[in-house]
């Protein structure tokens, strides 16, 4: 008996994978056009906003709790991702910015999501005043809220980058953590600068409801590192032809029941289905690692040689595997590499086999960037804008996403641990490398974009 594509037979081995291996959706997400709240007064805006979003979003919570149950798939969070809030606020002043975002916090604990994404800017051609002062005042709306996340797209194949507009994001990163130190900096953890970025994209911190986007929109965003990991386990000493088919097995089944659960809630909120996003995004719970998927390959340690060979056929063959499951893959769908995320990560960047240098060799092949690293504390901004740059660089050569979040964590040093806890972990202080780099990133303007990205 079928169901569209997927087998009852496989719908009950996809239980078996939630049931041994930590299958789960980590996350739901409500994408909400607020195109219509715009206006020249903030105080009218922010009420139309705060409005809309508990209207669309009231049921929201519920409607995902009810189908984990009947599925008995768990979701691990249900979040809501808006239109950018640079385009529906034009002309705010700082005070106005910072209580937006105070709002989307109040709304976001009235529908009782777990983050509000889209309180960020696309500048990757340029900025408006407006754009610059809401970018400035990030770090005020970050250390002030719980549940807002950040955003930035500063560059793009089309447009090149923006480096005036990744200099004044190294300063959003460095002062986000500064005025959250007590808790080692964990404001900079919910901002992120992208190349390329996706708007249908389900995952926190970088998720926004695109303009092309519809009204109201369901995205899910599937995570499986276990079920890979266990996979690859599996078969050791196969080849890495069969090796790659037995993981696009998994990763349909991972999709096909990520599509399942999102197009039920869609069907029950009235709204739109849009994405399924299959990305291996990692826990910092045991055995749920795209490291240890990696090792499981056969290299000792992540961040040893064959590394990158390894991640290039799990990121492929899990994007094959999802395509296969369903037309409707979207976001980011691939490996995600966040060290602090992932505890075999953060365990390799400890003992070395792992750092900065590696990690950007590494986002060439995966689905993201320089993912939740911390650094020390007194790293100069201009230093963690040329990083922020070269990871721009990847992503605009290679026409790909790329996203840097970084956390130069107050008072900590290289050997130091940070600590955020939940599903952000904790991570070693990874040295970044010293030396003069401030006339390279103050020359300012924008890196032109590549030839080959003329293919009108």
């Amino acid at each position: 008996m079928k169901r569209g594509f997927v087998s009852l037979n496989e719908i009950m081995e996809t239980i078996e994978m939630v049931r041994k291996e930590k299958l789960d959706i980590r996350t739901i997400t409500l994408g909400i056009s607020l195109l219509d709240c715009c206006g020249r007064d903030p105080k009218e805006v922010m009420e139309r906003v705060y409005n809309k979003i508990v209207k669309v979003a009231s049921k929201f919570v519920d409607v995902v709790r009810e189908v984990e149950e009947e599925y008995g798939i768990p979701i691990v969070n249900a979040r809501i991702s808006l239109t950018p809030i640079s385009l529906v606020s034009a002309g705010f002043d700082e005070g106005a910015f910072v209580e937006l975002g105070r709002v989307l916090e109040l709304a976001a604990n009235e529908v009782k999501v777990d983050f509000i994404g889209g309180y960020g800017a696309l500048v990757e051609k340029g900025m408006t005043p407006w754009e610059e002062r809401l970018i400035s005042v990030i770090p005020y709306v970050l250390s002030s809220t719980e549940k807002v996340c950040s955003f930035v797209n500063v560059a793009s194949t089309k447009a090149g980058i923006n480096i005036d507009a990744v200099l004044l994001c190294a300063k959003v990163i460095k002062r986000s953590a500064e005025l959250t130190s007590s808790r080692d900096g964990i404001g900079a953890t919910k901002f992120v600068v992208f190349a390329n970025a996706p708007s249908d994209n389900p995952f926190m911190a970088g998720a926004f409801h695109g303009v092309q986007e519809g009204e109201t929109t369901i995205n899910v965003g599937v995570s499986g590192p276990g079920v890979i990991r266990a996979v690859v386990e599996d078969l050791r000493g196969m080849d890495f032809r069969n090796l790659a088919n037995e993981i696009k097995r998994a990763a349909f089944k991972i999709t096909a029941a990520g599509e399942l659960l999102g197009k039920e809630i869609a069907r029950r909120l009235g709204v739109t289905f849009g994405i399924v996003d299959l990305s291996l995004a990692p826990t910092p719970n045991p055995g749920d690692s795209v490291a240890e998927i990696i090792e499981a390959m056969g290299i000792e340690r992540c961040g040893l040689p064959g590394t990158i060979a390894a991640l290039a056929l799990l990121n492929d063959a899990v994007k094959k595997g999802g395509v296969m499951a369903s037309s409707s893959v979207g976001g980011l769908s691939g490996a995600f590499i966040p060290v602090s995320e992932d505890a075999e990560m953060a365990r390799c960047a400890l003992e070395g086999s792992i750092n900065i240098g590696k990690l950007k060799a590494m986002t060439c092949v995966c689905s993201v960037g320089l993912d939740m690293i911390a650094i020390p504390g007194d790293t100069p901004i201009e230093v963690i804008a040329c990083i922020i740059a070269d990871e721009m660089a990847i992503g605009v050569f290679n026409s790909k996403t790329t996203a840097v979040r970084l956390v130069p964590v107050p008072g900590k040093k290289v050997g130091d641990k940070a600590h955020w806890g939940g599903l952000m972990g904790e991570a070693p202080i990874i040295g970044v490398d010293s030396g003069r780099v401030d006339a390279f990133i103050m020359r300012g303007g924008r890196i032109p974009p590549p030839l080959f990205s003329f293919n009108n």
